[in-house]
């Protein structure tokens, strides 16, 4: 979510960063998994190299374990790139989620006011269910609540229903 905006969309998005926060970190972890890949798919390979018929076997299934790690990791980066899309379409409609839920002085957020904005998320779905605008911040408000698998869900759904522009 994002800050509150002082006066239009323009004072919304900060400036001068031009990677996103999380960036680095993820192309760290996608790097720590392609030297796991690069090792199974080695030790797969070499199973499947002996002939032998069990070790042949293993190393077929072995060398599963690596295109699945893959796809996992490709449908990530796709659901990132994808949300990222829709942020950018709704920060330019000047309709992006504000983080504006009243917090307690540790910083958690007011669970009755996030359960009151849920259930205006909510209804906003359910009087247009393919309308990715509003499955986008049905997820924020799921977040909010503290339901994150549900929140994912929301974004997955949201980035079908996207067309961009």
């Amino acid at each position: 979510m994002s800050e509150p905006a002082p006066d239009g969309p323009a004072e919304r998005r900060p400036q001068g960063r031009k990677l996103p926060k999380g960036l680095p970190g993820a192309l760290a972890v996608t790097a720590l998994l392609g030297l796991y890949v690069w090792q199974i798919a080695g030790k797969g390979v070499a199973m499947v190299g002996t002939g032998e018929p069990v070790l042949v076997g293993i190393g077929v299934a072995v060398l599963i374990i690596p295109l699945l790690v893959i796809g996992l990791i490709v449908r990530e980066y796709w659901l990132a790139a994808t949300v990222q899309a829709m942020a950018d379409t709704l920060f330019a409609e000047g309709r992006l989620p504000v983080d504006d839920l009243p917090r307690s002085p540790g910083g958690r957020i007011d669970r009755s006011a996030a359960d009151e904005a849920f259930e205006t998320h909510r209804a906003a779905v359910e009087a247009a269910p393919d309308d990715w605008r509003a499955w986008y911040h049905l997820a924020f408000a799921y977040d909010a609540a503290g339901d994150r698998r549900r929140a994912r869900e929301a974004l997955r759904r949201a980035s079908r229903l996207f067309r961009p522009a």
